[in-house]
C-alpha cells in the first residue's frame, strides 16, 4: 500500500463547519448530506513553504460544482481561505502538507434525497494533513479496471463530486491485482485517466493526454500542459486507446496528492525502458520548482 500512517498526524486538528476539533472528536451529523448521498464537492490542495498553489483555479472549481449542483449557499474564496488559515495554524503546519477540502449541501432535518430538507448550510470541512506525495518516485505499475468512468450525460465530470465510487472499485481491482493503480476507460472505450490521477504519455517525441470529455478538468494537469509548452514541447489533447498506451516511450500520471509520478508498465506491459523518462524527469523538476516558489501565503 503506497499510503501509510504518518505518526506527525496523530493528534491533527480538524475543521469541521467552524469548529477546530482533535480528529478522535471531529465528525459530522449522520443528517448531513454528504452522509446522506454523497451530496457534496471536494478539492485538494498541496501546502509547499507556507503557499497552496493554484488556490484560486482549486476555489473556483469548487464554487463551479457547487453552483451546477445547485447549493443554496456557498461560501466566499475568502471565508475558505481564512478557514484554512486557521486549520493550519492550529496544526502548526508550513510545509509537506496535503489539504483536504469538502462542500457538503449541509443537514437535513429529515433523511432523504430531497435539497428542500436541507435547512442548514453548507458544512465546510477543512482536512490537513502532513503527507508527502503518495507515488513511488521510482515508477508505479497500472492495470486496466474493468470499470467505466461515467459517462458525461450521466454525470458530468466537470462537477467535482463526491460520489467516487467507481474510483474505488477501480482501486479494488488494481488492489487484487497487485498494481498501485487502475486506468480507467470511457464509456466509448478510450483512456480517460487512472482512479486517481490524470495520464500523460510521449510517443514519438509528442506528450499525449486524453481529452477531460469523461474525468475532471485537472489543475495538475493544466499546468504540465503549460510547462510542456513553455519548455516548447508538441502536446496534443485527444481520444486513445490501451495499445497506444502500451507503446509509449515514457508514461506518467499528474495530482495534487502525487505530484507527478512515473509509470513502468501497464497490464503488464513495461513502458519505454521501464525506467524514468527524460521528458518525465524533465516537467517533474519545472513542476516542482513552480509550486515551490508560486502560490498563496496562508502559513
Amino acid at each position: 500500500m503506497l499510503q501509510q500512517f504518518d505518526e506527525r498526524n496523530r493528534d491533527l486538528v480538524v475543521n469541521v463547519g467552524g469548529r477546530l476539533e482533535h480528529r478522535d472528536q471531529a465528525g459530522v451529523s449522520p443528517f448531513d448530506s454528504v452522509v446522506q448521498g454523497g451530496d457534496a464537492v471536494w478539492e485538494g490542495l498541496r501546502l509547499t513553504n507556507g503557499r497552496i498553489f493554484a488556490l484560486g483555479e482549486h476555489l473556483g472549481r469548487l464554487r463551479r460544482s457547487a453552483h451546477a449542483l445547485a447549493f443554496a449557499v456557498i461560501p466566499t474564496d475568502e471565508e475558505i481561505t481564512a478557514e484554512i488559515r486557521r486549520t493550519l495554524a492550529a496544526n502548526a503546519m508550513r510545509d509537506g502538507v496535503h489539504i483536504r477540502l469538502t462542500l457538503t449541501r449541509g443537514t437535513k432535518i429529515t433523511s432523504g434525497m430531497d435539497p428542500r430538507l436541507n435547512t442548514s448550510g453548507p458544512t465546510l470541512i477543512v482536512l490537513a494533513e502532513f503527507k508527502d506525495p503518495v507515488y513511488d518516485r521510482g515508477g508505479i505499475r497500472l492495470i486496466t479496471a474493468s470499470v467505466r468512468r461515467t459517462a458525461p450525460d450521466s454525470l458530468d465530470p466537470k462537477i467535482h463530486h463526491n460520489n467516487l465510487l467507481t474510483s474505488i472499485l477501480a482501486k479494488v481491482e488494481a488492489n487484487v491485482a497487485g498494481a498501485d493503480d487502475a486506468v480507467m476507460l470511457d464509456h466509448r472505450g478510450f483512456i480517460a485517466e487512472t482512479n486517481a490521477t490524470h495520464l500523460f504519455w510521449v510517443s514519438d517525441g509528442t506528450l499525449l493526454t486524453p481529452t477531460t470529455a469523461s474525468c475532471p478538468e485537472g489543475i495538475t494537469r493544466a499546468t504540465v500542459l503549460r510547462l510542456a509548452a513553455a519548455a516548447g514541447l508538441a502536446a496534443q489533447q485527444g481520444d486513445y486507446t490501451l495499445p497506444q498506451l502500451y507503446n509509449a516511450a515514457e508514461a506518467f500520471v499528474t495530482g495534487t496528492m502525487g505530484g507527478l509520478a512515473p509509470v513502468v508498465a501497464v497490464d503488464g506491459r513495461t513502458i519505454g525502458d521501464g525506467a524514468i523518462g527524460p521528458v518525465t524527469k524533465d516537467l517533474t523538476a519545472r513542476y516542482a520548482d513552480l509550486t515551490a516558489a508560486a502560490g498563496t501565503i496562508v502559513a
